[in-house]
């Protein structure tokens, strides 16, 4: 390994604050960020925040960037539609907060999801994004995403 920061930076990345789909540590993850010397790196848990606080100190710590996010449930209609859901399910949005701004626009969704919006999953929907989307960056997540299943349903 040189001394050159490494040009590639994960924003989209679970931990183990993603139960059942995540599984790495975090001093595991900022061990290896340093190995390939990576100046930055993002948190996108599923649904949750818990482990927002120890990576940013931990990161910080490290000399790494955290970039704090979340990957959010997407519900189909409203937040408060209780209705089965179809076999598309619930669509992923992965966001990442710009700043201050964003971050407490993320941490408002993410407890209204909890809250308010929980159906299997803790859901946002459009309307509640709208609302709080100043400061936000969103990426078209993994598959489960809006234009990933666009793209796979061959509707561009």
């Amino acid at each position: 390994m040189t001394d050159e920061k490494s040009p590639f930076t994960h924003l989209h990345l679970h931990t183990e604050y993603s139960l059942l789909d995540g599984a790495i540590r975090l001093n595991d993850l900022l061990n290896r960020c340093k190995e390939y010397n990576m100046d930055a790196v993002s948190m996108t848990d599923h649904g949750t925040m818990f482990g927002v606080a120890e990576f940013y100190e931990k990161a910080n710590k490290a000399g790494i960037k955290p970039i704090l996010g979340c990957e959010v449930y997407v519900a189909p209609r409203t937040l408060n539609d209780r209705t089965q859901m179809d076999k598309k399910g619930l669509s992923h949005l992965v966001l990442l907060a710009k700043n201050r701004t964003g971050y407490t626009n993320l941490c408002k969704m993410v407890s209204i999801a909890q809250l308010k919006g929980f159906y299997y999953k803790p859901r946002i929907d459009k309307e509640l994004l709208a609302e709080h989307c100043e400061g936000l960056v969103g990426l078209s997540a993994c598959l489960k995403g809006d234009i990933p299943q666009a793209l796979l349903a061959n509707d561009p």
